[in-house]
């Protein structure tokens, strides 16, 4: 992993990292609200040495009080200097209790002594360090003080009296944010990365190259409308989901610029993902750029086509692999002319068996030799093998990944699936990405969006040709079709109702 790793899953997961930040802060707050104040009360004192006053005397003097404050400073918490204390303030507690709240230490080659007490009273805090400082010079002195008699070599004084504070030592409430907000980042960035290595689902171009190295055909964004307004010609003609197609349109002539692969099969791993609007909505931007298409509903279990497109289905596939009706007799067309749809027919018992069969076979040869391109949507390829047995059939198969649901293994059984039967894989179209963040794959260029008596109609459900109210270049709007054409001449495709040429 490089660093747009790390960045790609810190992106992915700003919401939990903000979050956990938010937790982090508000935790550090309220602990700073809830919290009883506490108040430090300081004192200082100075230890001297008495003697004559002599250079080599105030050395020695010197020398013995800085190794002396030492063990001063460790006597400051013992029963004989806290016990005193706590009997001139009458306090209601042991030498032990008020030892965790005394603080004693000295700078180095120093005899300063500092003694600092805290208590939830500023007052009493005060009065505390004050009767502790009291009780360790009377302490010194009776330690000090000769066995022979005499007075002590040894003498404190408080040089900083003990003021009550006006301000708490605690709660620190900018410690408390500051350790709450670090805190939550670190949580939310372990959070983050510990949810990416649990995650194994394909949620953009980055995952998926982790999977297999097809082709990346397209991306289409998810478009919440798209369940009410599935079809291309319901979008704007420039909006991004209309922009999508054209691209994928473009990219599998791309993948296919020998031209061997006049058939192509849209499946998917799992139901779900998008197939079906997938392989209606190519053949639809294939149909705009001029070629004559036939789209064949070959998911015998749950036929979705003929149902977006409007048309009939009682008569179809299945109509024509028994026999019972030629399929010049049973193909629909649907636009303008150049798009044939072949309904699916009635539901078999046997799907795997007639999609596999010879008939399967010469019926995809003989719409081969009629349509430029022949757009085939067929089953998942996880749940059932008739995707599998039928891309044997054709001259390409479209894997159709449906972004953050279809995980890693199934994508991989998936396309080991096809290639155990030997399929031509053209590529992989993403489907559902986000359309903003890491995970996006379209870049928006800024499009005319039309106003409401300017937006094109609603295409009916109806198998009628009616003609737009907005005009279409000949070419679907992109100019890398026609290279990619085939250079022999136009063949005639015979409706088999009207009989007619239809170029």
């Amino acid at each position: 992993m490089d660093i747009r790793d790390y960045l790609r899953i810190l992106r992915r997961s700003w919401i939990l990292i903000a979050s956990a930040t938010l937790v982090g802060i508000l935790i550090g707050g309220a602990a700073s609200v809830l919290a009883k104040p506490v108040y430090t009360a300081d004192t200082q004192l100075f230890v001297a040495i008495q003697g004559s006053g002599s250079i080599q005397e105030l050395q020695q003097g010197n020398t013995f009080g800085q190794a002396r404050v030492q063990s001063y400073v460790k006597t400051v918490d013992s029963p004989i200097v806290l016990q005193p204390a706590i009997d001139a303030l009458g306090l209601q507690t042991t030498a032990k209790e008020l030892a965790s709240r005394v603080t004693a230490s000295t700078d180095v080659n120093t005899v300063l002594i500092n003694i600092s007490v805290s208590d939830s009273s500023p007052v009493q805090a005060a009065a505390l360090a004050k009767a502790v400082a009291t009780s360790l010079i009377n302490a010194v002195d009776t330690l000090e003080k000769p066995k022979a008699g005499g007075t002590s070599p040894v003498s404190l004084s408080v040089i900083k009296p003990a003021t009550a504070p006006t301000d708490p030592s605690a709660p620190n409430t900018r410690l408390n944010l500051l350790l709450g907000l670090l805190a939550g980042i670190t949580l939310g960035v372990g959070g983050a990365f510990l949810r990416s290595s649990l995650d194994n689902r394909i949620r953009g171009e980055a995952d998926l190259r982790r999977v297999t190295d097809a082709p990346l055909l397209g991306g289409i964004a998810f478009d919440s409308d798209a369940t009410k307004r599935p079809l291309l010609t319901q979008a704007a003609p420039q909006s991004p989901r209309a922009e999508s197609f054209r691209q994928l349109r473009t990219n599998l002539q791309f993948a296919n610029v020998a031209g061997r692969a006049q058939s192509v099969l849209i499946t998917s791993s799992l139901p779900g993902e998008g197939k079906s609007t997938t392989a209606t909505n190519l053949a639809i931007a294939l149909a705009q750029s001029g070629q004559s298409v036939c789209l064949i509903d070959a998911d015998l279990r749950r036929p979705m086509v003929s149902e977006y497109l409007g048309l009939d289905r009682n008569a179809g596939l299945t109509t024509a692999l028994v026999g019972a009706a030629d399929v010049d007799d049973i193909l629909q067309p649907w636009g303008e002319g150049r798009l044939f749809v072949l309904a699916s027919g009635q539901i078999p018992p046997n799907p795997s068996e007639l999609l596999g069969s010879d008939q399967m076979k010469l019926l995809i040869g003989q719409l081969e030799e009629t349509f430029d391109v022949v757009v085939i949507d067929a089953p998942p390829l996880l749940p059932v093998t008739d995707a599998a047995v039928l891309s044997q059939h054709v001259g390409g198969v479209v894997v159709v990944a449906g972004a953050q649901k279809l995980k890693h293994h199934d994508l991989q059984k998936s396309l080991a699936a096809l290639k155990m039967v030997n399929a031509s894989i053209l590529g992989i179209v993403l489907n559902h990405l986000p359309a903003k963040g890491p995970d996006a794959y379209s870049y928006g260029y800024g499009y005319y969006s039309a106003g409401p008596a300017q937006q094109p109609k609603r295409i009916a459900a109806e198998n009628v040709e009616t003609e737009p109210d907005f005009d279409l270049p000949d070419n679907g709007g992109n100019e890398f079709d026609r290279i990619f054409e085939d250079e022999s001449p136009r063949r005639a495709v015979v409706h088999p109702r009207q009989g007619r040429n239809r170029v």
